[in-house]
Protein backbone atom coordinates (compact mmCIF):
# COMPACT_ATOMS: atom_id res chain seq x y z
CA UNK A 1 0.00 0.00 0.00
CA UNK A 2 3.05 2.43 1.22
CA UNK A 3 4.41 1.57 -2.35
CA UNK A 4 1.25 2.36 -3.87
CA UNK A 5 0.64 5.50 -2.78
CA UNK A 6 4.40 6.49 -3.47
CA UNK A 7 4.04 5.64 -6.50
CA UNK A 8 1.17 7.69 -7.48
CA UNK A 9 2.24 11.20 -5.66
CA UNK A 10 5.91 10.76 -7.55
CA UNK A 11 6.66 14.20 -9.40
CA UNK A 12 5.70 13.60 -13.17
CA UNK A 13 9.49 13.54 -14.38
CA UNK A 14 9.49 10.23 -11.79
CA UNK A 15 6.05 8.79 -13.20
CA UNK A 16 7.50 9.19 -16.76
CA UNK A 17 10.88 6.86 -15.56
CA UNK A 18 8.80 4.44 -14.39
CA UNK A 19 6.56 4.28 -17.54
CA UNK A 20 9.86 4.08 -19.45
CA UNK A 21 10.82 0.82 -17.23
CA UNK A 22 7.11 -0.15 -17.53
CA UNK A 23 7.45 -0.19 -22.02
CA UNK A 24 11.06 -1.68 -21.79
CA UNK A 25 9.33 -4.45 -19.93
CA UNK A 26 6.13 -4.38 -21.99
CA UNK A 27 8.52 -5.24 -25.44
CA UNK A 28 10.68 -7.71 -23.44
CA UNK A 29 7.51 -9.56 -22.45
CA UNK A 30 6.84 -9.75 -25.75
CA UNK A 31 9.80 -11.12 -27.42
CA UNK A 32 9.89 -13.81 -24.54
CA UNK A 33 6.50 -14.91 -25.60
CA UNK A 34 7.30 -14.62 -29.44
CA UNK A 35 10.05 -17.19 -29.02
CA UNK A 36 7.32 -19.15 -27.37
CA UNK A 37 5.16 -18.95 -30.03
CA UNK A 38 7.85 -20.18 -32.45
CA UNK A 39 8.42 -22.85 -30.64
CA UNK A 40 5.21 -24.24 -30.34
CA UNK A 41 5.31 -23.50 -34.26
CA UNK A 42 8.31 -25.47 -34.63
CA UNK A 43 8.57 -27.82 -32.59
CA UNK A 44 10.90 -29.90 -34.95
CA UNK A 45 14.08 -26.60 -34.56
CA UNK A 46 14.61 -27.05 -31.09
CA UNK A 47 17.84 -25.03 -31.27
CA UNK A 48 16.35 -22.43 -33.36
CA UNK A 49 13.83 -21.66 -30.58
CA UNK A 50 16.80 -22.09 -27.63
CA UNK A 51 18.80 -19.30 -29.75
CA UNK A 52 16.07 -17.39 -30.06
CA UNK A 53 15.45 -17.67 -26.24
CA UNK A 54 18.79 -16.96 -25.67
CA UNK A 55 19.02 -13.69 -27.90
CA UNK A 56 15.98 -12.54 -25.89
CA UNK A 57 18.61 -11.84 -23.11
CA UNK A 58 20.03 -9.34 -24.34
CA UNK A 59 16.62 -7.22 -24.08
CA UNK A 60 16.69 -8.26 -20.41
CA UNK A 61 19.47 -7.66 -18.98
CA UNK A 62 19.05 -3.48 -21.08
CA UNK A 63 15.14 -3.78 -18.81
CA UNK A 64 16.79 -4.66 -15.95
CA UNK A 65 19.73 -2.20 -16.03
CA UNK A 66 17.35 0.71 -16.60
CA UNK A 67 14.81 -0.46 -14.02
CA UNK A 68 18.16 -0.29 -11.47
CA UNK A 69 18.91 2.89 -12.76
CA UNK A 70 15.30 4.20 -12.33
CA UNK A 71 15.10 2.82 -8.70
CA UNK A 72 18.13 4.46 -7.41
CA UNK A 73 17.00 7.97 -8.71
CA UNK A 74 13.18 7.34 -7.29
CA UNK A 75 12.82 10.75 -4.96
CA UNK A 76 10.38 8.44 -3.21
CA UNK A 77 12.22 6.06 -1.99
CA UNK A 78 15.64 8.01 -0.62
CA UNK A 79 16.42 7.92 2.99
CA UNK A 80 15.53 11.13 4.94
CA UNK A 81 15.38 12.27 8.58
CA UNK A 82 12.69 11.64 10.59
CA UNK A 83 11.89 8.73 8.53
CA UNK A 84 13.42 6.17 10.57
CA UNK A 85 11.37 6.82 13.88
CA UNK A 86 8.23 6.14 11.89
CA UNK A 87 9.81 2.66 10.76
CA UNK A 88 10.76 3.77 7.41
CA UNK A 89 14.72 3.29 7.34
CA UNK A 90 17.16 2.01 4.47
CA UNK A 91 16.29 -1.72 4.46
CA UNK A 92 12.24 -0.53 4.67
CA UNK A 93 12.96 1.95 1.62
CA UNK A 94 14.87 -1.09 -0.22
CA UNK A 95 12.12 -3.23 0.03
CA UNK A 96 9.25 -0.40 -0.87
CA UNK A 97 11.65 0.54 -3.90
CA UNK A 98 12.16 -3.66 -4.92
CA UNK A 99 8.01 -3.25 -4.63
CA UNK A 100 7.58 -0.23 -6.58
CA UNK A 101 10.15 -1.74 -9.61
CA UNK A 102 8.07 -5.30 -9.38
CA UNK A 103 4.48 -3.07 -10.02
CA UNK A 104 6.40 -1.24 -12.82
CA UNK A 105 7.41 -4.06 -14.58
CA UNK A 106 4.65 -6.25 -13.95
CA UNK A 107 2.32 -3.62 -15.57
CA UNK A 108 4.96 -3.92 -18.32
CA UNK A 109 4.70 -7.80 -18.59
CA UNK A 110 0.85 -7.53 -18.73
CA UNK A 111 0.61 -5.10 -21.20
CA UNK A 112 2.67 -7.76 -23.50
CA UNK A 113 0.64 -10.74 -22.59
CA UNK A 114 -2.56 -8.41 -24.11
CA UNK A 115 -1.09 -7.62 -27.43
CA UNK A 116 0.56 -11.35 -27.13
CA UNK A 117 -3.16 -12.73 -27.38
CA UNK A 118 -4.50 -9.66 -29.44
CA UNK A 119 -2.36 -10.83 -32.08
CA UNK A 120 -2.79 -14.26 -31.88
CA UNK A 121 -6.62 -13.93 -32.00
CA UNK A 122 -7.66 -14.95 -28.80
CA UNK A 123 -9.03 -11.57 -27.72
CA UNK A 124 -10.81 -9.62 -30.48
CA UNK A 125 -12.81 -6.28 -30.96
CA UNK A 126 -9.82 -3.87 -31.57
CA UNK A 127 -7.62 -4.00 -34.95
CA UNK A 128 -5.07 -6.56 -35.46
CA UNK A 129 -7.58 -9.32 -34.50
CA UNK A 130 -5.13 -12.35 -35.24
CA UNK A 131 -2.47 -10.52 -37.58
CA UNK A 132 0.15 -13.14 -36.38
CA UNK A 133 -1.67 -15.98 -36.24
CA UNK A 134 0.54 -18.75 -38.48
CA UNK A 135 3.54 -17.06 -36.44
CA UNK A 136 2.75 -17.30 -33.02
CA UNK A 137 1.02 -20.51 -33.31
CA UNK A 138 -2.33 -19.41 -33.03
CA UNK A 139 -4.01 -22.99 -33.87
CA UNK A 140 -2.53 -24.59 -30.19
CA UNK A 141 -3.69 -23.90 -26.70
CA UNK A 142 -1.19 -21.42 -25.47
CA UNK A 143 0.76 -23.50 -22.23
CA UNK A 144 0.14 -20.59 -19.56
CA UNK A 145 2.54 -21.53 -17.03
CA UNK A 146 5.40 -21.29 -19.51
CA UNK A 147 3.81 -17.98 -20.47
CA UNK A 148 3.76 -16.97 -16.82
CA UNK A 149 7.00 -17.93 -15.99
CA UNK A 150 8.68 -15.79 -19.51
CA UNK A 151 6.74 -12.74 -18.37
CA UNK A 152 7.64 -13.16 -14.65
CA UNK A 153 11.46 -13.33 -15.39
CA UNK A 154 11.48 -9.27 -16.00
CA UNK A 155 9.86 -8.21 -12.68
CA UNK A 156 11.90 -10.95 -10.77
CA UNK A 157 15.15 -10.10 -11.91
CA UNK A 158 14.50 -6.07 -12.09
CA UNK A 159 13.04 -6.13 -8.19
CA UNK A 160 15.92 -8.85 -7.00
CA UNK A 161 18.27 -5.97 -9.01
CA UNK A 162 16.93 -3.22 -7.39
CA UNK A 163 17.04 -4.83 -3.40
CA UNK A 164 20.99 -5.53 -4.37
CA UNK A 165 21.45 -1.84 -5.67
CA UNK A 166 19.87 -0.30 -3.34
CA UNK A 167 20.83 -2.58 0.20
CA UNK A 168 21.63 -0.58 3.31
CA UNK A 169 25.77 0.00 3.45
CA UNK A 170 27.16 0.53 6.81
CA UNK A 171 29.17 3.54 6.18
CA UNK A 172 32.36 3.99 9.35
CA UNK A 173 33.14 7.36 8.88
CA UNK A 174 34.47 7.76 12.99
CA UNK A 175 37.53 7.13 14.32
CA UNK A 176 38.16 5.05 18.22
CA UNK A 177 38.27 7.43 21.01
CA UNK A 178 41.39 7.29 23.07
CA UNK A 179 41.37 4.92 25.94
CA UNK A 180 38.80 6.83 28.87
CA UNK A 181 37.36 8.80 26.67
CA UNK A 182 33.80 9.56 25.29
CA UNK A 183 33.63 7.19 21.87
CA UNK A 184 33.52 9.84 18.30
CA UNK A 185 30.39 8.36 16.24
CA UNK A 186 29.38 9.14 12.88
CA UNK A 187 26.87 12.22 14.16
CA UNK A 188 29.80 13.62 17.04
CA UNK A 189 27.76 12.21 20.31
CA UNK A 190 29.20 10.28 22.88
CA UNK A 191 28.12 6.60 23.34
CA UNK A 192 29.71 5.94 26.57
CA UNK A 193 27.64 5.97 29.62
CA UNK A 194 29.21 7.67 32.73
CA UNK A 195 31.18 10.06 30.56
CA UNK A 196 30.59 14.07 30.46
CA UNK A 197 28.27 14.60 27.85
CA UNK A 198 26.59 11.33 27.89
CA UNK A 199 24.14 11.32 24.75
CA UNK A 200 24.59 14.82 24.26
CA UNK A 201 27.37 16.43 21.50
CA UNK A 202 30.53 16.86 22.88
CA UNK A 203 31.92 20.74 23.38
CA UNK A 204 35.19 22.55 23.72
CA UNK A 205 34.39 22.72 27.93
CA UNK A 206 33.80 18.83 28.35
CA UNK A 207 36.23 15.76 26.60
CA UNK A 208 39.49 15.40 26.41
CA UNK A 209 40.34 18.57 25.37
CA UNK A 210 38.55 20.11 28.59
CA UNK A 211 41.60 21.46 29.95
CA UNK A 212 42.83 22.81 26.93
CA UNK A 213 39.64 25.49 26.34
CA UNK A 214 41.29 27.43 23.41
CA UNK A 215 41.24 24.23 21.25
CA UNK A 216 38.37 23.93 19.28
CA UNK A 217 37.88 20.07 19.13
CA UNK A 218 38.64 17.95 16.36
CA UNK A 219 36.06 18.09 13.17
CA UNK A 220 34.15 15.06 12.15
CA UNK A 221 37.00 13.10 9.93
CA UNK A 222 35.51 12.86 6.27
CA UNK A 223 35.69 9.10 4.99
CA UNK A 224 38.62 8.15 3.25
CA UNK A 225 38.62 8.41 -0.93
CA UNK A 226 37.65 5.71 -2.53
CA UNK A 227 40.05 3.64 -4.53
CA UNK A 228 40.17 3.84 -8.56
CA UNK A 229 38.01 1.69 -10.56
CA UNK A 230 40.04 -1.27 -10.90
CA UNK A 231 37.40 -3.13 -13.92
CA UNK A 232 40.20 -2.04 -16.56
CA UNK A 233 42.38 -5.58 -16.82
CA UNK A 234 39.49 -7.27 -16.81
CA UNK A 235 37.34 -5.80 -18.67
CA UNK A 236 40.26 -5.42 -22.05
CA UNK A 237 40.31 -9.06 -21.08
CA UNK A 238 36.93 -9.97 -21.78
CA UNK A 239 36.82 -7.33 -24.61
CA UNK A 240 39.94 -9.34 -26.13
CA UNK A 241 38.00 -12.51 -25.56
CA UNK A 242 34.79 -11.73 -27.16
CA UNK A 243 36.79 -10.24 -30.44
CA UNK A 244 38.61 -13.36 -30.65
CA UNK A 245 35.67 -15.96 -30.14
CA UNK A 246 33.59 -13.53 -32.69
CA UNK A 247 36.53 -14.18 -35.14
CA UNK A 248 36.98 -17.96 -34.85
CA UNK A 249 33.08 -18.35 -34.97
CA UNK A 250 32.87 -16.65 -38.02
CA UNK A 251 35.28 -18.92 -39.50
CA UNK A 252 32.38 -21.66 -39.66
CA UNK A 253 29.22 -22.08 -41.07
CA UNK A 254 26.27 -20.97 -40.09
CA UNK A 255 24.98 -23.49 -37.17
CA UNK A 256 20.83 -24.56 -37.59
CA UNK A 257 18.33 -22.41 -37.09
CA UNK A 258 21.09 -19.25 -35.77
CA UNK A 259 19.29 -17.07 -37.93
CA UNK A 260 17.31 -15.54 -34.89
CA UNK A 261 14.99 -13.99 -36.87
CA UNK A 262 16.96 -12.76 -39.71
CA UNK A 263 19.06 -10.63 -37.55
CA UNK A 264 21.91 -12.38 -38.49
CA UNK A 265 21.68 -14.40 -41.62
CA UNK A 266 24.07 -16.27 -43.17
CA UNK A 267 26.55 -15.57 -39.98
CA UNK A 268 26.85 -18.07 -37.14
CA UNK A 269 25.18 -18.13 -33.53
CA UNK A 270 28.97 -18.06 -32.24
CA UNK A 271 29.42 -14.84 -33.22
CA UNK A 272 26.41 -12.95 -30.66
CA UNK A 273 28.09 -15.03 -27.83
CA UNK A 274 31.37 -12.98 -28.82
CA UNK A 275 29.58 -9.71 -29.22
CA UNK A 276 28.03 -10.57 -25.75
CA UNK A 277 31.09 -10.76 -24.30
CA UNK A 278 32.74 -7.51 -26.26
CA UNK A 279 29.32 -5.60 -24.59
CA UNK A 280 30.23 -7.14 -21.11
CA UNK A 281 34.33 -6.10 -20.91
CA UNK A 282 33.23 -2.73 -21.88
CA UNK A 283 30.70 -2.15 -19.30
CA UNK A 284 33.68 -3.39 -16.59
CA UNK A 285 35.84 -1.16 -18.27
CA UNK A 286 33.64 1.91 -18.45
CA UNK A 287 34.62 3.03 -14.56
CA UNK A 288 38.13 2.84 -15.25
CA UNK A 289 38.21 4.46 -18.84
CA UNK A 290 35.93 6.57 -16.96
CA UNK A 291 38.26 7.64 -13.96
CA UNK A 292 41.35 8.07 -16.64
CA UNK A 293 39.41 10.72 -18.01
CA UNK A 294 38.86 12.72 -14.88
CA UNK A 295 42.87 12.21 -14.38
CA UNK A 296 43.62 13.66 -17.61
CA UNK A 297 41.49 16.63 -17.28
CA UNK A 298 44.11 17.37 -14.38
CA UNK A 299 46.94 16.52 -15.95
CA UNK A 300 49.96 19.22 -16.83
CA UNK A 301 49.35 22.31 -14.76
CA UNK A 302 45.65 22.20 -14.49
CA UNK A 303 43.25 25.38 -13.74
CA UNK A 304 40.59 26.10 -11.15
CA UNK A 305 38.62 24.85 -14.25
CA UNK A 306 39.77 21.60 -15.08
CA UNK A 307 40.45 20.98 -11.41
CA UNK A 308 36.84 21.38 -10.88
CA UNK A 309 35.54 19.00 -13.95
CA UNK A 310 38.27 16.21 -13.47
CA UNK A 311 37.57 15.57 -9.71
CA UNK A 312 34.24 15.54 -10.60
CA UNK A 313 34.58 13.06 -13.20
CA UNK A 314 36.86 10.78 -11.13
CA UNK A 315 34.07 10.90 -8.39
CA UNK A 316 31.11 10.28 -10.81
CA UNK A 317 32.91 7.58 -12.54
CA UNK A 318 31.04 4.54 -10.43
CA UNK A 319 28.15 5.99 -11.74
CA UNK A 320 28.47 6.81 -15.18
CA UNK A 321 30.93 4.61 -16.22
CA UNK A 322 29.24 1.37 -16.61
CA UNK A 323 26.34 2.95 -18.53
CA UNK A 324 28.77 4.52 -21.10
CA UNK A 325 30.66 1.07 -21.35
CA UNK A 326 27.06 -0.34 -21.83
CA UNK A 327 26.50 2.73 -24.64
CA UNK A 328 29.39 2.49 -26.54
CA UNK A 329 28.80 -1.65 -26.87
CA UNK A 330 25.78 -0.91 -28.35
CA UNK A 331 26.65 1.80 -31.12
CA UNK A 332 29.68 -0.35 -31.82
CA UNK A 333 27.43 -3.02 -32.37
CA UNK A 334 25.64 -0.85 -34.71
CA UNK A 335 28.17 0.60 -36.42
CA UNK A 336 29.53 -2.87 -37.28
CA UNK A 337 25.83 -3.84 -38.45
CA UNK A 338 26.29 -0.78 -41.08
CA UNK A 339 30.14 -1.81 -41.60
CA UNK A 340 28.57 -5.61 -42.84
CA UNK A 341 25.92 -4.82 -44.78
CA UNK A 342 26.86 -1.22 -46.64
CA UNK A 343 25.57 -1.19 -49.78
CA UNK A 344 23.22 -4.49 -49.30
CA UNK A 345 19.44 -4.25 -47.43
CA UNK A 346 19.39 -6.89 -44.61
CA UNK A 347 16.27 -8.59 -44.11
CA UNK A 348 15.41 -7.41 -40.61
CA UNK A 349 12.36 -8.64 -38.87
CA UNK A 350 10.15 -7.01 -37.01
CA UNK A 351 10.74 -8.27 -33.84
CA UNK A 352 14.73 -8.13 -34.25
CA UNK A 353 14.01 -4.07 -35.11
CA UNK A 354 11.73 -4.11 -31.69
CA UNK A 355 14.89 -6.40 -29.74
CA UNK A 356 17.53 -3.40 -30.96
CA UNK A 357 15.26 -0.81 -30.76
CA UNK A 358 14.84 -1.62 -27.21
CA UNK A 359 18.56 -2.80 -26.12
CA UNK A 360 19.53 1.11 -27.75
CA UNK A 361 16.60 2.95 -25.93
CA UNK A 362 17.72 1.17 -22.62
CA UNK A 363 20.85 2.11 -23.13
CA UNK A 364 20.66 5.18 -23.81
CA UNK A 365 18.14 5.88 -21.20
CA UNK A 366 20.07 4.36 -18.65
CA UNK A 367 22.60 6.43 -20.02
CA UNK A 368 20.46 9.67 -18.52
CA UNK A 369 19.09 7.95 -15.57
CA UNK A 370 22.48 7.69 -14.38
CA UNK A 371 23.56 10.93 -15.34
CA UNK A 372 20.63 12.57 -13.46
CA UNK A 373 21.62 10.85 -10.53
CA UNK A 374 25.08 12.42 -10.61
CA UNK A 375 23.53 15.31 -10.68
CA UNK A 376 21.86 15.21 -7.48
CA UNK A 377 24.58 13.51 -5.58
CA UNK A 378 26.69 16.31 -6.45
CA UNK A 379 23.55 19.11 -5.60
CA UNK A 380 25.02 19.75 -2.24
CA UNK A 381 28.18 20.48 -3.48
CA UNK A 382 26.73 22.62 -6.05
CA UNK A 383 25.01 24.53 -3.77
CA UNK A 384 27.92 25.17 -1.77
CA UNK A 385 30.56 26.48 -4.98
CA UNK A 386 27.47 28.98 -5.48
CA UNK A 387 27.58 30.09 -2.34
CA UNK A 388 31.42 30.74 -2.27
CA UNK A 389 30.72 33.55 -5.23
CA UNK A 390 31.12 30.47 -7.81
CA UNK A 391 29.74 31.77 -11.00
CA UNK A 392 27.14 29.15 -12.97
CA UNK A 393 29.24 29.59 -15.87
CA UNK A 394 32.17 27.89 -14.55
CA UNK A 395 29.71 25.08 -13.82
CA UNK A 396 28.21 24.80 -16.89
CA UNK A 397 31.74 24.89 -18.25
CA UNK A 398 32.66 22.38 -16.04
CA UNK A 399 29.90 19.97 -17.56
CA UNK A 400 30.44 20.90 -21.25
CA UNK A 401 34.39 19.63 -20.56
CA UNK A 402 33.58 16.57 -18.92
CA UNK A 403 31.48 15.77 -21.44
CA UNK A 404 33.71 17.04 -23.88
CA UNK A 405 36.22 14.85 -22.93
CA UNK A 406 33.98 11.82 -22.35
CA UNK A 407 33.05 12.07 -26.45
CA UNK A 408 36.82 12.36 -27.25
CA UNK A 409 37.93 9.26 -25.68
CA UNK A 410 34.70 7.01 -25.95
CA UNK A 411 34.09 7.90 -29.27
CA UNK A 412 37.29 6.38 -30.38
CA UNK A 413 37.19 3.28 -28.74
CA UNK A 414 33.84 2.75 -29.95
CA UNK A 415 34.84 2.58 -33.32
CA UNK A 416 38.10 0.75 -32.76
CA UNK A 417 35.85 -1.97 -31.37
CA UNK A 418 33.22 -2.09 -34.10
CA UNK A 419 35.95 -1.94 -36.45
CA UNK A 420 37.60 -4.96 -35.32
CA UNK A 421 34.12 -6.79 -34.53
CA UNK A 422 33.61 -6.05 -38.40
CA UNK A 423 36.33 -7.05 -39.27
CA UNK A 424 36.10 -11.07 -39.65
CA UNK A 425 32.27 -10.75 -40.86
CA UNK A 426 33.24 -8.31 -43.38
CA UNK A 427 35.55 -11.22 -45.10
Amino acid sequence: MLALRLARGAHPLVQLRRLLVAAASAGTGFLLLSALGYAMAHPDAPTGSVLRLLWCLAPVAASVHLAVAVARTDPGTRPRPGLAAVGLGPGRLMAVSAVTTALSTTLGSTLALLVFLHLRGDLTGMPFDGAATAFLAADQPLPLPAALTLLLLVPLAASLASALALRPRTVVRGRSARPGTATATATGVSTVPGTPGDGAPLTAGTGPDADHPELAPDPLPLPPPLPAPGGLPWGTAVVAAGLAVESYASRSGPAPGSDLTSRFAGSPAGVLGGWALTAIGLALAGPAITHVCGWLLQAVRPGALRLLAGRSLQGEARRIGRPLGVVCAVASGAYAMATVYAGARPSIGPLSTLGALLVAGCAVATLFTAALETKQARADTTAALLRLGAPASVLRHAALLRAGVLLAVFGPLTWLVAELAAMPLAR
